[in-house]
């Protein structure tokens, strides 16, 4: 089976993504984990899982500040707290949310009287309980003053949901959580427990709507290389490549370009997993990946290149990398685990590292989603102590790296891959096979300049090649 891609925009006369499939599928998944889980609910602050169980977005502009929760109560629909005007913008365009619920009690004004006497509101009939978005904002990671009780209206507003449905006295799973809000939960006697659990096993395994989306998302990194690659040549900075790469993405639609590493020349060993703006000089090695979401879904998405010519340490360093990717590509399949792949890629010595702790993440692999980094989890330093056996539906990347022997290249190569039932569909097209030399072709009175070169130029030469040098007097 190949992934498919489409156009970014809904037609009437082709079976595209099915939004609503998705949506319906990924809090199914949630539910079902749940359910096989001890919890009574998972309360969620993390962007990520509040957009897989409601199908809710603000931007990403939100994404660090914890204001938004919602709870999953077990056997039940999903209730949100959202951002002000957000709330309202929900319940015009989100109908898959249930508002049977906030209609009729949350936002209810209550009067003073009704107050003093313990009312609440109308009384709610218990089979039409159900989720919905409502007012409700956290502390802002503590920026809010504890004077105005932000953590304690969380609390309260999540234990009001859960004492509806009799599960108050059952562990609520909780993803990330601000401390103020955990010891005001606490304070209510609800019982926080580790919750992350249940949301990784839910998003483990992509929906066929799930990898189209990721295959989409790929294939705009695809177009952003094939820029660069046309970019690349002495003189520009890393920091240019990163805008070129940005605007590229943005232009075919991605809602957030979450990163662009963009290394070059010495920067290269080690690797720093940050862009500066260094110029890019003729000989230089060059590896970039490229981070973005595409309708919430993520890249993660490395490739090398020699930006003029490469020197034969930098072309053994790209082969050894290439051979890791693919011993490791080709042992994917249904059953293999983490560490049957991991063990077939160097130990963190062989390549310059005193133990896998110093090396984690060069020779790594990861699952792919709405976030990086989700389970699976492939390093030398995880994962023979707590192997994942690998299904049907998951997408993950998987990353090489490999320093060059002139002690300042260094080679980088990542591959998306997403489980078949016979092996391993890659879903990143852009060329990797071998190492692409990108800018100009330079010509010499003896023709084309041998795009096989040392930067230093005098290693070139054919005396030197010959090892037939001499003093010179």
């Amino acid at each position: 089976m190949v992934s498919p891609t489409y156009g970014s925009m809904s037609v009437d006369w082709e079976n595209r993504i099915d939004m609503a499939r998705l949506r319906e599928q990924r809090l199914a998944r949630l539910n079902a984990v749940l359910s096989g889980s001890n919890l009574g609910s998972v309360l969620t602050f993390d962007f990520h899982n509040i957009r897989y169980m409601t199908g809710t977005h603000i931007g990403t502009w939100a994404m660090d500040k914890m204001i938004r929760f919602a709870v999953l109560p077990r056997g039940g629909a999903p209730v949100l707290w959202d951002f002000g005007s957000a709330v309202k913008h929900h319940r015009q365009q989100t109908p898959w949310l249930d508002y049977d619920y906030a209609a009729s009690h949350v936002d209810t004004p209550v009067s003073g009287h009704e107050r003093h006497h313990g009312a609440v509101g109308p009384q709610v009939d218990p089979e039409r309980i159900g989720g919905g978005a409502r007012f409700g904002i956290s502390t802002l990671r503590g920026s809010i003053g504890d004077g105005a009780r932000r953590a304690e209206d969380v609390a309260k507003k999540v234990y009001e949901v859960l004492a509806e449905r009799g599960l108050q006295d059952e562990p609520v799973g909780v993803d990330i959580i601000e401390l103020p809000v955990l010891f005001a939960m606490q304070e209510l006697g609800l019982r926080v427990i580790d919750g992350q659990q249940v949301f990784l096993e839910a998003r483990r395994i992509k929906t066929n709507d799930e990898i189209t989306l990721l295959t989409h998302a790929a294939a705009m990194v695809d177009a952003a290389y094939e820029n660069l690659y046309e970019f690349l040549r002495p003189g520009v900075r890393e920091n240019e490549t990163v805008g070129l790469v940005a605007k590229t993405l943005y232009d075919l639609g991605s809602e957030h370009v979450e990163g662009v590493n963009a290394i070059s020349g010495e920067r290269c060993s080690p690797h720093p997993h940050v862009f500066s703006d260094r110029i890019i000089r003729p000989g230089d090695p060059a590896f970039f990946d490229i981070l973005h979401s595409y309708n919430g879904y993520r890249t993660c998405y490395y490739r090398t290149f020699a930006v003029g010519s490469a020197s034969p340490a930098q072309r053994d360093a790209y082969k050894i990398c290439r051979e890791y990717m693919d011993r490791a590509i080709e042992a994917v399949k249904p059953g293999v685990t983490t560490a049957d792949i991991v063990s077939l890629w160097p130990k963190a010595e062989e390549f310059g590292f005193p133990s896998e702790e110093a090396a984690f993440a060069l020779q790594y692999g990861h699952g792919v989603g709405l976030s990086i980094w989700e389970r699976p989890i492939f390093s030398r330093y995880t994962s023979f102590d707590a192997p994942e056996v690998l299904e049907e539906g998951m997408v993950f990347a998987l990353e090489t790296y490999w320093p060059a022997k002139d002690g300042w290249g260094a080679a980088r190569i990542e591959e998306e891959v997403v489980v078949r039932k016979d092996g391993a569909e890659v879903i990143t097209k852009f060329p990797a096979e071998e190492l692409l030399v990108a800018g100009k072709r330079y010509y010499t009175t003896g023709g084309a300049l041998n795009p096989l070169r040392d930067s230093q130029s005098h290693l070139n030469t054919q005396t030197h090649a010959q090892g037939a040098g001499h003093a010179v007097g």
